[in-house]
Parts: C-alpha cells; sequence; structure tokens
C-alpha cells in the first residue's frame, strides 16, 4: 500500500461522543468557569416627602 493510499482513507471515531453531548459540556464549563457578574449599580435612593391627602385635615 502507498502512502497516498494510506492518507486517504476515512479515520475512524476513537471517543465515541456525541457532537451534542461535547457541546453542552463546553457549555457548562464555560459557565462554571465565568465569575457571577457585579449587582447592577443602584441609583441613590432620595427620602420621599410625604405628603398629606388633599381630603385630608390635620388635627387640632
Amino acid at each position: 500500500m502507498s502512502a497516498t493510499e494510506r492518507d486517504e482513507t476515512v479515520p475512524r471515531v476513537v471517543a465515541g461522543v456525541s457532537m451534542r453531548d461535547l457541546l453542552a459540556s463546553c457549555a457548562a464549563a464555560h459557565t462554571i468557569s465565568t465569575p457571577p457578574r457585579d449587582p447592577e449599580p443602584r441609583a441613590p435612593q432620595v427620602p420621599r416627602v410625604r405628603q398629606a391627602p388633599e381630603d385630608h385635615r390635620e388635627a387640632a
């Protein structure tokens, strides 16, 4: 058998892992290795001034 005939043979799958399982494992590894995001910055809380309803009268 010549060298060109050996190179043209179809390679055999040895691992036996489906592409779906391989991609799923890569996605899981990426998710686990990514650090959690910082929380979104919140706008400073401005204290609300409580206003009395218009139909409410102050006590005497």
